[in-house]
């Protein structure tokens, strides 16, 4: 006869409970093989599985156990478990481990089916369920700011990740919602470096753009941004051509620009929370250091790393610095903050939009295309469209009782 039992408990939760029911079991020299529990309002459901001292009588706790359940109104199962059922699930803890990350404005049952149903196709199993986001009060309506989100701990190998990633972006995109998939292990865990780009990331113009307007060459300069930013020419050669057109623009103008710079959505927020929980913040951006810098002062962020407004009598020179920060020069220097800061590139974090901020994304252990262009949503590892920039922090596990 076996002597390793599987208790699973539910009913109303109170304080107590516990100690109430497990008193049977106190001071019997059982050994805890594993424990759990959850509480949705006021119903609690908590499982424990037991091995049992082989000179105890399982009929008789049995029985004990069965009648503190229903001295207490609880509702008891109890199941024997065979020793090589036993063996074999200990065997499954070492299979790999991922969290998936759902957020949407309020998350709806069609999106948890949705996305479940991907990770069943994918021979992955929802090992535990945890909502991040505040519970959600009958009289709050649903707006653009509203965020829902739910975790899910999946375990398994996919049997096609990118067929996988591709169903999940299919699905955010169809339902408006974000899908976020990591590797649960210990760098995920202890992320310590966010280096973001600057234009259209951190802020919500693309200054480049702001000076050409300035300068009255707005169009002329926005046609060859979009075109770097969908990744139609190499970015240093439209730097250069895009500069040209600046030269002769008073330095006056960056001064009002740096002072009315739109910050992204969510920008401040997350700002103040990395900054809180002792997290490195950079600026790697193929846009300018005046502006970077300005955004250094006023909210501490520790590097900046831009391009160099070259200024002379006044004015712009027109000329294109070197070296210029590309897509090669954001992911090294990527890399060279991280050991500067003696932090692994596994715990580094990532955040651009155009194909110039590939290479970055792909350097960081968390690489996320935010609100980005279609080419750089399908490569980066993981994307956000949904909300502000807020929303990382439940990419890194935060639940809304831990930002301030």
């Amino acid at each position: 006869m076996t002597n390793i039992i599987l208790l699973n408990i539910s009913g109303e939760d109170r304080i107590g409970l516990s100690a109430d029911f497990y008193s049977v079991i106190g001071e019997i020299d059982v050994r805890i093989l594993d424990i759990g529990q959850s509480v949705i309002h006021n119903q609690v459901s908590q499982g424990m599985m037991l091995q049992l001292p082989d000179e105890q009588d399982p009929k008789g706790l049995k029985k004990q156990l069965k009648q503190r359940a229903e001295s207490l109104g609880l509702k008891l199962r109890i199941k024997d478990v065979a020793e090589q059922d036993y063996a074999h699930w200990v065997q499954k803890q070492g299979d790999d481990r991922y969290t998936l990350t759902l957020l949407a404005r309020e998350v709806s049952a069609e999106e948890i089916a949705r996305v479940t149903q991907v990770t069943a196709e994918q021979g992955l199993n929802i090992h535990d369920i945890t909502r991040l986001s505040g519970r959600i009060r009958l009289d709050q309506p649903v707006t653009n700011d509203t965020k829902s989100c739910i975790e899910f701990t999946v375990q398994g190998k996919p049997k096609d990740p990118a067929s996988m990633r591709a169903s999940f972006l299919s699905i955010a995109s169809e339902l408006d919602v974000d899908i976020a998939i990591q590797q649960d292990n210990a760098f995920r865990r202890s992320r310590r470096l966010v280096c973001f780009d600057m234009d259209s990331t951190l802020i919500e113009a693309e200054v480049i753009d702001e000076l050409a307007k300035r300068a009255g060459v707005g169009e002329q300069v926005a046609e060859i941004t979009e075109r770097a930013m969908q990744g139609e020419i190499d970015f240093t050669e439209s730097f250069s051509q895009r500069m040209a057109l600046l030269k002769g623009l008073s330095e006056d103008v960056l001064v009002d620009i740096a002072n009315n710079l739109p910050m992204m959505e969510g920008a401040e927020k997350l700002i103040r929370n990395l900054k809180a929980y002792g997290f490195k913040i950079a600026i790697l951006s193929g846009g300018f250091n005046y502006f970077g810098n300005y955004l250094k002062d006023k909210f501490g962020i520790d590097h900046v790393y831009a391009n160099i407004l070259e200024i002379e009598g006044g004015k712009l020179t027109g000329r294109a610095v070197h070296p210029v920060v590309n897509a090669e020069r954001k992911a090294e220097l990527l890399k060279k903050i991280a050991t500067e800061e003696g932090i692994d590139p596994q715990q580094t974090i990532a955040v651009g939009d155009g194909a110039n901020d590939l290479l970055m994304l792909s350097a960081a252990g968390l690489g996320i295309a935010f609100r980005a262009k279609p080419l750089v949503r399908e490569s980066a590892k993981q994307s956000l469209s949904t909300h502000g920039l807020d929303s990382i922090l439940y990419l890194l596990g935060f639940k809304d009782q831990d930002i301030i």
